[in-house]
């Protein structure tokens, strides 16, 4: 299988040290949750973890090794169940005006995401089904005649997100960041996305078997990865947010990634510990 994982790593441009991630972890990941399944049952896994966290190239490395085991995998991100623009933009009239900014829980079509997971739960081998896909280019979603499709059955489904899992928090009454402090004085923006954390993003995350946390090391590093991202994109096209604005758009997402950091390793049942060069540096299993 070594060629195959040779073609994958230079198709997706990475590194030669993705051999040794390869070997240690992803590998022994994939083998590892296919035993984890239960025969003529979809198995159904969340991967949990901040920007720049490696979700995307995980799933794929996933699927394709399952692929040549002879299983049938799909994959989706939560990023392809935002609410259209239309819809945030009601919200924000409705609600609070920083739901307009895509991401926080609450800005998802979560009825979306659930009939799509049971839709896949229920494939069968004629079954024709639709993936939802957002296009981040027009902060829209996509037609309906762009959606990709999945046929037939399902053996591993993967749903993956920076907040796939995220559970309530307690205590939001102070502000932690100047965000809340400014733009949400009253709590009124963060008390509804815990009110959405409690009501039916727990429906959607119920569905889950198996829970996967790529845990970064802290919010500080959450901030440099992206500002890397940000750096390149400005260096690749001349777009891209400047530093002040980068700043803003990460406290958006701060109170549930701390959160997250404090109480997911406990409950996960795979966790990758992320060093500050972003590579894996250890793995712990909990079931």
């Amino acid at each position: 299988m070594s060629s195959e994982f040779d073609s994958f790593i230079r198709e997706r441009q990475l590194p030669e040290t993705f051999h040794e991630l390869i070997d240690n972890y992803y590998l022994p990941l994939a083998v590892w949750l296919e035993k984890k399944r239960q025969p003529d049952c979809a198995l159904v896994v969340g991967i949990c973890g901040g920007q720049g966290s490696g979700k995307s190239t995980l799933t794929e490395f996933l699927r394709s090794v399952w692929l040549r085991m002879g299983l049938r995998s799909v994959g989706f991100s939560l990023d392809d169940l935002y609410l259209t623009k239309a819809e945030r933009e009601q919200l924000a009239r409705q609600i609070h005006p920083l739901l307009k900014t895509r991401g926080v829980p609450g800005t998802h079509d979560v009825q979306l995401g659930l009939k799509t997971i049971d839709a896949l739960l229920a494939a069968d081998a004629g079954s024709d089904i639709a993936l939802p896909l957002f296009d981040k280019s027009t902060d829209d979603r996509a037609p309906c005649s762009e959606w990709p499709h999945h046929r037939g059955t399902v053996d591993i489904l993967l749903l993956e997100g920076w907040c796939v899992g995220a559970k309530p928090w307690r205590n939001a009454d102070v502000p932690i960041n100047s965000l809340e402090k400014n733009e949400d004085p009253d709590g009124s923006w963060r008390n509804y996305i815990n009110r959405q954390l409690a009501g039916s993003y727990r429906e959607l995350f119920e569905r889950l078997d198996l829970l996967l946390m790529l845990k970064v090391p802290d919010m500080e590093s959450v901030l440099e990865w992206r500002r890397l991202q940000e750096r390149k994109l400005r260096e690749r096209t001349g777009g891209g947010m400047d530093d002040r604005a980068l700043v803003r758009f990460v406290q958006h997402y701060e109170r549930i990634t701390r959160n997250l950091l404090a109480e997911m390793p406990a409950r996960a049942d795979c966790v990758f510990e992320l060093g500050r060069d972003h590579r894996i540096c250890g793995m712990r299993l909990n079931s």
